[in-house]
């Protein structure tokens, strides 16, 4: 049996627009993967929704989770250090950090997400996000914005 150990200055780090996501690799035998998630003050993702599932569990900081039921207001959740947020397939749902200090997650999610991250990351922060290279990319990986009623 191999051991992979992933110290903290390792694994491949990207930045999907202002957040840094460092992978941290996956089980073998499985499709899941863990990566870690630092989301600066401000940043976070809009409504969307994707066919695998995902868990977010926070470290450090108050991360906002938004669940967007049909025909409803948004169920809100600030999820705080310790606390487990696990999202269903195709929930549409969107997260964001709405306080003054970053909020650092650790996500399990599929291999397939791991895919999207990589196609769309970049070395460095994002002040003008390429929105048509996400869109492309959100396209092809079957990511769709959920249309919200006015």
């Amino acid at each position: 049996m191999k051991i992979d150990v992933t110290n903290p200055y390792d694994g491949q780090t990207l930045w999907v627009v202002a957040d840094r996501i460092r992978f941290l690799g996956g089980l073998v035998g499985s499709n899941l993967e863990l990566i870690e998630v630092e989301v600066p003050p401000g940043s976070g993702t809009p409504p969307h929704s994707h066919a695998s599932p995902e868990q977010f569990y926070v470290i450090e900081g108050e991360l906002t989770v938004r669940h967007f039921a049909e025909g409803g207001p948004p169920e809100v959740t600030v999820a705080s250090p310790g606390t487990s947020v696990r999202i269903g397939p195709r929930e549409p749902h969107n997260y964001s950090n709405d306080s003054s200090h970053p909020v650092r997650m650790l996500v399990l999610i599929e291999t397939s997400m791991v895919i999207f991250f990589r196609d769309i990351g970049t070395a460095e922060p994002q002040t003008q996000p390429d929105f048509a290279r996400i869109g492309a990319a959100m396209q092809q990986h079957g990511i769709e914005m959920p249309t919200m009623a006015a």
